[in-house]
């Protein structure tokens, strides 16, 4: 299973995309996280000088999320106040999709082009339990991760 999740995770790297790649990020903005994730990811990021965290994410490059889909383009309108003005209207006229979210596994991790709303990077970094401790060394592997995947660019 969690070669699954790993596969899936790469495979949501685009390889040659065109735009804004992982390298030009500079800044990010976080979205809350269950146990407090986003917090501690926040300050492994800031204190290992990996990328600058924006608290407003209008100056952000990038979003750090953990989940995909239809609730992410949700909360992604809301703050950027993008929203289409004639939004097409689902068969019951919500005018939302009718697509559950793609993931909002725990463990799954995505940095988001703010601007083309592209996946740079993802990774499975699944805490063992719900302690802060615990939830501070994911945080801790998943800043590693990051940093070798800059340095590799």
């Amino acid at each position: 299973m969690k070669w699954f999740a790993l596969l899936f995770a790469a495979s949501l790297v685009p390889a040659g995309a065109s735009g804004a790649g992982l390298g030009d990020v500079k800044t990010v903005y976080l979205l809350p996280m269950p146990g407090s994730l986003d917090q501690y990811l926040a300050i492994r990021l800031t204190t290992g000088s990996i990328l600058q965290v924006v608290t407003d994410p209008q100056k952000a490059d990038a979003i750090f999320t953990d989940r995909i889909g239809s609730g992410l383009e949700e909360t992604l309108a809301d703050l950027f106040n993008d929203r289409p003005k004639d939004k097409s209207k689902d068969e019951f006229g919500s005018g939302k999709p009718n697509a559950p979210p793609i993931t909002r596994g725990r463990g799954a991790i995505f940095l988001v082009d703010r601007k083309t709303r592209d996946v740079l990077w993802a990774a499975n970094e699944r805490p063992k339990n719900s302690s802060p401790e615990e939830i501070e060394h994911a945080a801790d592997r998943i800043a590693g991760k990051l940093a070798r995947s800059l340095k590799g660019k």
